[in-house]
């Protein structure tokens, strides 16, 4: 009984212990919830106080640099930070003419080892050709800009925004679009897989209309879009642009307009001395046979139509006016050519045989291979060396580029208007970068206007290994001094490029420079 007592005295112990626990706790609580806010109130205050100090600091910052643009800017990945405007548009300038002298790789089709069977492709032009600018001056003035809105709080965020993440400014930029539109239709002749159009020429009294065959051309519209992405991003640097080709069918042949441009009638050749001027014969033409006919024989034949021609002649011819007609040489030059090689020596003939004695009247244009006609066995030619898909090879009519070059320059020195040239994959030995005109039947012709106030005639002559152009007419009251200055613009291991300049004088002073084409040639 004494052992059950005294364990109730110390229960009732551990229960009063317990209550007065209780009530202790019970006492603090309602000083537990006061500190709580004064905890908060003091972290509150601390934050604030926190970004005050941030908010101080870039402001003394963006008062410090108010004259230059904000850290974590860039420009095509150049950076910009901590520079003033004419210290990034300096940095800027000087990356950017290098990009204007860097080449536009294009290409089309694929490589393969053999080079013959190949439709591979590959060219290039380089930025300023096409007058390709960028607006680093709006681009600059954007990125100084940032931070500087005049509201400190929309300021300090984009200043805090730009150093965390940093910001990539593309520039706008302008390009001639008809300049490289006319770029890429010109590399439709070039393709190894080309789309050959129609033509036809006189050998001797026929007609002889060649068909087309289908190719490809340049899909212009899409090549264009591709290139102006690559010019937005700058990627052009570092991969070449693909070339967007699509099938073509040559033109339908229009036999009508083919009659309307052979059918002449004939007429006498005479001259006026006040005012002087030449009005040369011409022979008439016309179909031996009927339209109708003529249209019967096209759908038929295959690959070439052959239709017989008839020639009505004048009564006074050119010839007899005499050399009194074209009384001044007005320009003359000759190329040099190996007289071991006579097959070539031969082409070189006939195709300035074709050439001699061409009168042109004023505003009338000059076709070399309308003159010339297709180079055939049936018309003489032989085998010698051209240039084909980037070689040189043995084919028909190989080396009447030099007698379309020689004319050319005579051309160029009488002060005509040329219209249609095209240079060689290589640098002929003959003359130099620029001073070159290649022709191509159905595909590449050699064309200038005479733009003279009167009549002029070409002769020429190959002998002795010499071949030499000379171009007659009358002297006008103004007649300058012309010059020619081909100029190589850049040499690669790849590729070599020129441009052609003609320049007129008059008393030793220069009155014009105009330019008359650009070359690139590849390297052998």
């Amino acid at each position: 009984m004494i052992l059950q007592e005294s364990k109730v005295e110390i229960v009732d112990e551990i229960k009063k212990e317990s209550t007065d626990k209780q009530k202790n706790l019970n006492t603090k609580e309602p000083m537990g919830k006061k500190s709580v806010v004064i905890y908060i109130s003091v972290f509150i205050g601390i934050i604030f106080l926190i970004f005050l100090i941030i908010f101080g600091a870039f402001s003394i910052y963006n008062l410090k640099h108010s004259d230059t643009i904000t850290n974590g800017i860039f420009i095509y990945g150049i950076d910009i930070s901590g520079l003033t405007k004419n210290e990034a548009l300096d940095k800027l300038n000087e990356t950017f003419s290098k990009i204007q002298k860097t080449e536009f790789k294009l290409y089309s089709g694929t490589k393969t080892n053999n080079d013959e069977n190949s439709n591979y492709y590959e060219t290039s032009i380089i930025p300023s050709e096409i007058d390709l600018t960028y607006d680093t001056k709006s681009a600059v003035n954007y990125a100084f800009s940032i931070g500087k809105n005049g509201n400190l709080f929309k300021d300090n965020y984009e200043i805090l925004n730009t150093m965390l993440n940093g910001i990539e400014i593309t520039p706008t930029y302008s390009v001639n679009e008809e300049e490289l539109t006319k770029f890429l239709d010109n590399i439709s002749k070039e393709l190894p897989n080309a789309v050959e159009e129609s033509s036809y020429y006189i050998e001797d009294s026929t007609l002889i209309i060649t068909k087309g065959k289908s190719g490809f051309i340049v899909d212009s519209e899409k090549t264009l879009n591709s290139i102006k992405k690559k010019l937005a991003n700058l990627t052009f640097l570092s991969s070449p642009t693909e070339i967007s080709l699509k099938e073509s069918a040559p033109q339908e042949i229009n036999l009508e307009a083919i009659y309307q441009e052979v059918h002449q009638e004939a007429s006498n050749a005479y001259y006026t001395t006040n005012p002087y001027a030449v009005y040369p014969s011409k022979n008439g033409v016309d179909f031996a046979v009927s339209l109708d006919e003529a249209k019967k024989e096209l759908a038929s034949s295959k690959n070439e139509c052959k239709i017989k021609l008839k020639t009505i002649y004048p009564k006074v011819t050119t010839n007899m006016i005499g050399s009194e007609a074209f009384p001044n040489l007005l320009a003359t030059f000759s190329t040099r050519y190996p007289t071991s090689n006579t097959n070539r020596t031969t082409n070189l003939r006939l195709a300035a045989n074709k050439i001699n004695g061409t009168v042109l009247l004023p505003g009338e244009t000059f076709s070399y291979n309308k003159v010339v006609g297709e180079r055939t066995i049936a018309a003489g030619y032989k085998e010698a060396a051209i240039y084909q898909n980037g070689q040189v090879i043995d084919g028909l009519g190989g080396g009447i580029c030099q007698i379309s070059t020689t004319l050319f320059n005579a051309a160029l020195l009488a002060n005509l208007d040329i219209t249609e040239i095209h240079n060689h994959q290589f640098v002929p030995s003959y003359v130099r970068a620029g001073r070159d005109a290649t022709v191509v039947y159905g595909a590449k012709d050699f064309q200038f206007k005479n733009s003279r106030k009167y009549a002029i005639k070409i002769k020429c002559s190959v002998s002795s290994g010499v071949a030499t152009f000379n171009i007659y007419g009358v002297k006008e009251n103004t007649e300058y001094n012309v010059s020619v200055n081909a100029v190589v613009t850049s040499s690669t291991s790849s590729a070599i490029k020129s441009s052609t300049y003609r320049i007129l004088k008059l008393n030793g002073k220069t009155i014009s420079k105009e330019k008359i084409y650009s070359c690139t040639y590849k390297v052998h």
